[in-house]
């Protein structure tokens, strides 16, 4: 049996799965694995457990080996590297007034290429700005466009509920979000409520979406009128959770009532 470990190559990033193969390693411990990017650095979150590979949903790369001195040299240098490239391509891209926003650089654990990522309303010709860095660095750049979600995905940070934003931790796929998921949840339409630390809505507003929508099909639509107990009304309020729903009865009076408690639903003339 195979184990399995969960690294993380930045302090507020998303945790991976790795195959520990033979190596013993316990939480807390550097280690260099195999990426699509080549090799990097991260630090075990979480001690080894084990895993059948069959039922896995995919191949897990391997643990090269146990990160040393040199890694850590290495990796502080790459710090280094990230801050000067930052500075530098932020200058020049106010000299050539080219109508982006970097906001992030990023160097491969090995030193050969450097990213830069930032945000723009439209297409950025970059072309003169990627010779400049070239030369200046001598090493693989890629600008890298992305979108304001991207941005609070890479830099992460605290959302209203008082957890790490879903997009950094576990979400892989950014899902279509609608303000009519915020209605089927009865949530406040404001918008500084339903939005996340990248102004767009909230990507958790998906996460029960089909479940109300599944709830609401059992109830009787917004100001149709139903028969009940204590007379017939219409349907003004939806509470899915409570499974209640609010009346307002002919005379005006306003009752709260459960669902099961409707007589008979009539078609609104």
């Amino acid at each position: 049996m195979k184990k399995l470990i969960k690294v993380r190559f930045k302090p507020t990033g998303r945790v991976y799965d790795f195959d520990s193969g033979a190596f013993v390693l316990k939480s807390g411990d550097r280690v260099i694995v195999e990426t699509e990017q080549g090799l990097g650095l991260g630090i075990v979150v979480a001690p080894p457990k084990s895993f059948d590979e069959q039922q896995h949903d995919r191949l897990l790369k391997k643990v090269f080996r146990l990160a040393n001195e040199k890694d850590l040299y290495q990796q502080e240098k790459n710090c280094n590297v990230e801050k000067s490239a930052y500075a530098y391509c932020f200058k020049r891209i106010k000299e050539l007034k080219l109508k982006m926003h970097l906001f992030s650089v990023e160097s491969s654990f090995d030193g050969n290429k450097l990213t830069f990522f930032f945000t723009s309303e439209g297409r950025v010709d970059f072309r003169i700005l990627v010779k400049m860095l070239t030369k200046e660095f001598g090493v693989r750049i890629d600008l890298r466009q992305v979108g304001i979600r991207h941005k609070a995905k890479m830099f992460s940070g605290i959302g209203r509920c008082g957890r790490m934003i879903c997009c950094s931790t576990f979400i892989d796929k950014f899902a279509p979000v609608s303000i009519r998921m915020a209605k089927n949840q009865n949530l406040s339409l404001n918008p500084t409520k339903i939005s996340g630390l990248c102004g767009r809505l909230m990507c958790c507003l998906t996460f029960e979406n089909d479940t109300y929508k599944a709830l609401m099909d059992k109830f009787p639509k917004l100001h149709k009128t139903v028969t009940t107990k204590k007379g017939k009304g219409k349907v003004m309020r939806h509470n899915v959770i409570s499974n209640r729903l609010t009346i307002r009865l002919d005379d005006g009076q306003e009752i709260e009532t459960g669902l099961d408690e409707i007589i008979q639903e009539q078609k609104h003339k």
